[in-house]
């Protein structure tokens, strides 16, 4: 029976980016063990997949000594559990989990890329986050960007050697749940508890955004974006995220307009988002940089309109005017103009709403996405069994 180890700096990530995976890889017949800092949501893992999990302190803060204790719990842990896969995800999971395997003799040591947290910096920030790319790649066997964007911006910047590159089907970590992710699928308790929060008038268009109040997720350029478009009283911006003041925070005063502004509502991280995006008449997605984003796959799959930025994984799946809208990235006018666009032009809306979950179901069901990532597991099984 193989062994696989798939670890997560948070275990939300476990639970949310990577739900199901390592069920299905269990029921194939393979033992799975998980890994990742302690939180709330590690029984909820543990429980939905069926499978062992271990606790490393990890921090998504740079913290040099921290992380080589962390290093060192997880050499002892690798030459306990000897696997035969390690394969890590986020950005400081993956770092030390790389180097841990590879100081461990661990033979196949996969790292999936789901964005570069460089991308979004600046100055000495930038320089040490890129550095910190590369000795990840340095030490994995192979890197699995998650969407064709990703790929050539590692090969351009000379990230790593191509040979180590490989995407998993047309890209995407995890594909999307076309089951889960449904209108027939909705709870009518959850809706309603939803409808509750929202409060939406009859009349109200509702734009919806998911995902961490942080800057890097373009919350501030989005707040403006709604409050000075012509349609702002007509319509309600939902945000649906927690606030995160511990990295990136936005400024004092979009989170002041925020928690004042009658026309929008933000509430705190939920597991019903499908509820959700059935309210919600467009999804807009501003963020400033991205790998795959599994909110674009979600709404798609709930027929819901998309406005997004123009920016690495959102380009990889949004075709301009075809499958949604994607306006310059930081540009809080031209989004502007995309929101008033969205609210006028609804049936323009709906069309390319129509094509984008067309072209998911071809492409990023979720079950194709596990028997792709088995499927590559059992190669590089067979490659490392004809190396020896």
């Amino acid at each position: 029976m193989p062994k696989l180890i798939r670890i997560t700096t948070v275990p939300l990530s476990l639970k949310l980016l990577l739900a199901g995976q390592m069920k299905f890889m269990k029921e194939q017949g393979w033992e799975v063990l998980t890994i990742s800092a302690d939180g709330r949501e590690v029984a909820q893992v543990v429980k939905n997949e069926g499978v062992r999990h271990e606790v490393i302190p990890f921090t998504r803060k740079i913290t040099p000594f921290h992380d080589l204790l962390c290093i060192w719990k997880l050499i002892r842990l690798f030459r306990q559990e000897k696997p035969d896969i390690v394969h890590t995800h986020t950005p400081k999971a993956g770092l030390l989990g790389m180097i841990a395997a590879n100081l461990a003799g661990v033979k196949i040591r996969i790292h999936t890329l789901a964005g570069i947290p460089a991308m979004a910096a600046e100055g000495n920030r930038k320089s040490l986050l890129e550095k910190a790319e590369k000795w990840t790649y340095a030490n994995a066997t192979e890197v699995w960007p998650n969407s064709q964007g990703l790929y050539k911006h590692v090969l351009k910047e000379g990230l790593a050697n191509e040979a180590k590159l490989r995407i998993i089907g047309k890209g995407s970590s995890n594909g999307v749940d076309l089951k889960k992710f449904s209108r027939n699928s909705l709870k009518e308790n959850h809706l309603v508890a939803a409808t509750m929060r929202i409060m939406p008038s009859d009349d109200d268009y509702i734009f919806l955004a998911v995902g961490r109040l942080v800057k890097d997720k373009g919350i501030e350029e989005l707040v403006s974006a709604f409050l000075n478009s012509k349609i702002a009283n007509r319509s309600k911006l939902v945000l649906l995220g927690s606030f995160e003041q511990d990295l990136n925070p936005l400024s004092p005063e979009t989170i002041q307009t925020i928690q004042d502004s009658p026309r929008i509502v933000q509430i705190d991280w939920t597991d019903h988002v499908s509820h959700y995006l059935a309210l919600a008449d467009v999804l807009v997605h501003p963020s400033h940089r991205e790998g795959f984003p599994n909110v674009l796959l979600e709404a798609g799959a709930m027929q819901v309109p998309v406005i997004c930025s123009d920016i690495i994984g959102n380009r990889d799946l949004i075709t301009q005017q075809k499958t949604g809208l994607i306006f310059p990235v930081k540009d809080a006018s031209v989004l502007k103009e995309a929101l008033e666009f969205a609210f006028v032009k609804r049936e323009k809306m709906a069309q390319m709403a129509d094509q984008l979950y067309f072209e998911i179901q071809q492409n990023y069901e979720r079950t194709y996405i596990h028997k792709e990532l088995l499927s590559n597991y059992q190669r590089l099984l067979k490659e490392a069994e004809f190396g020896e």
